[in-house]
C-alpha cells in the first residue's frame, strides 16, 4: 500500500505542477490572438484558417514541458542539420522542433511501458526497483533512437518511391521541351499530371519559381535537397541549361536516358541482393531434407543388420 500511495502522490504533485505552470504566466501563441481579428478579411482563405495550428488543451498544458524536453534532446543529440536535411528527404512537414517534440513523446511512450512493468515486479520484489528505474531510462532513450530512426526509414521508403518514378517525369520533361514548351511551362504540364513523390518535389520548384525565386536557383534548391544523386544531377543539368542557354531537350534527353540505365542497374543490384538471398532457404531447409531422405534408409538398414 505504500508503494501506491507514493505513486498516486508523485502523480498528484506532478499534475499540480504543470497546471500551475500552464496557468500562471504562459500567454497564448501569436496565431491564437490574432486570428480573431483576421478571421474575416476577404484574403484570408478557408484553407490558410484551416492549416492555422491553434493549440488543444494537451499543448497548453504539456507544451511548455515538451518544449523544454525537446530542447534537452537537441542539447544532448545534436545533429540539427542532419534532421533538416532527412526531413526534407522524407517529406515530412515538421519543424526541427516539431521533430524533437515527437521524439520525447516516443521516449515517453517506452517509458510509460518500462515504468508498468516496473510497477508490477516492484510491488513483488522491491529490491529491484532501482535496476527497473535505470531500465526506464534506456527505454526512454531507446524511443528517442527509435524516432529518428524511423525518420530514416521514411527518406529511405521515399527516394525508393521517387527512383521508381523518375524515368518516366524525366521523360515526359524531355518530351513537353520538344514539343516546344518552356521549362516552367514544362514543369507546370507535368506536375498537373504526375501524383506521387515526384510531382510533389515538381509542385514545390514551380512553387519556389511563382514566388519570385529564378528558375536556375529554384533548380539548385532541387538539386541541394534531393538525397538521390540521379535527381541531382538531372536538376543540375536543368539549371546549367536554362542558366546558359544550351539546348534543353537534348540535354533533358541525355538526361532520361541516363535515368533508364540507372534503373536497369538498381534492377539488377537488387537481382543479384535477392539471389543470394534465395539461397538461405536451399541451404538450410531443402539441402538437409535431402541428405536426411538420401541416408535415412542407409541408416535404418545398419540397424537393422548390426547385431
Amino acid at each position: 500500500m505504500s508503494v501506491w500511495g507514493a505513486a498516486v502522490g508523485v502523480a498528484l504533485g506532478l499534475g499540480l505542477v504543470l497546471v500551475a505552470r500552464a496557468v500562471a504566466g504562459r500567454r497564448p501563441a501569436l496565431e491564437v490572438r490574432v486570428l480573431p481579428y483576421v478571421r474575416d478579411l476577404p484574403q484570408v482563405g478557408d484553407r490558410a484558417l484551416a492549416g492555422a495550428k491553434v493549440p488543444g488543451p494537451f499543448r497548453a498544458v504539456f507544451g511548455p514541458v515538451l518544449g523544454a524536453a525537446a530542447g534537452s534532446v537537441e542539447r544532448v543529440l545534436g545533429g540539427s542539420a542532419s534532421i533538416r536535411r532527412r526531413l526534407d528527404r522524407a517529406g515530412l512537414d515538421l519543424t526541427l522542433r516539431e521533430f524533437r517534440v515527437e521524439q520525447v513523446l516516443w521516449g515517453l511512450v517506452g517509458f510509460a511501458a518500462a515504468a508498468a512493468l516496473t510497477l508490477v515486479v516492484a510491488l513483488r520484489s522491491p529490491g529491484r526497483t532501482v535496476p527497473l528505474l535505470v531500465l526506464c531510462v534506456i527505454a526512454f532513450a531507446f524511443g528517442v533512437l527509435l524516432r529518428e530512426n524511423r525518420l530514416t526509414s521514411q527518406a529511405v521508403e521515399r527516394e525508393r518511391r521517387i527512383m521508381a518514378q523518375f524515368p518516366t517525369v524525366a521523360e515526359l520533361l524531355a518530351l513537353a521541351v520538344g514539343a516546344g514548351e518552356g521549362p516552367v511551362a514544362a514543369l507546370d504540364r507535368v506536375a498537373a499530371r504526375c501524383r506521387g513523390e515526384m510531382g510533389d518535389e515538381i509542385a514545390r520548384v514551380l512553387a519556389d519559381i511563382r514566388t519570385g525565386t529564378p528558375v536556375a536557383a529554384a533548380l539548385d534548391g532541387w538539386a541541394a535537397r534531393s538525397g538521390l544523386p540521379a535527381v541531382a544531377r538531372f536538376a543540375e543539368a536543368m539549371a546549367v541549361a536554362v542558366d546558359r542557354g544550351t539546348p534543353l531537350a537534348a540535354v533533358l534527353h541525355a538526361q532520361a536516358a541516363d535515368a533508364r540505365e540507372a534503373g536497369r542497374r538498381a534492377l539488377i543490384e537488387t537481382g543479384a541482393r535477392r539471389e543470394v538471398l534465395m539461397m538461405v532457404p536451399v541451404v538450410f531447409l531443402v539441402l538437409p531434407v535431402t541428405i536426411l531422405f538420401a541416408f535415412w534408409p542407409g541408416v535404418v538398414g545398419l540397424r537393422l543388420v548390426t547385431p
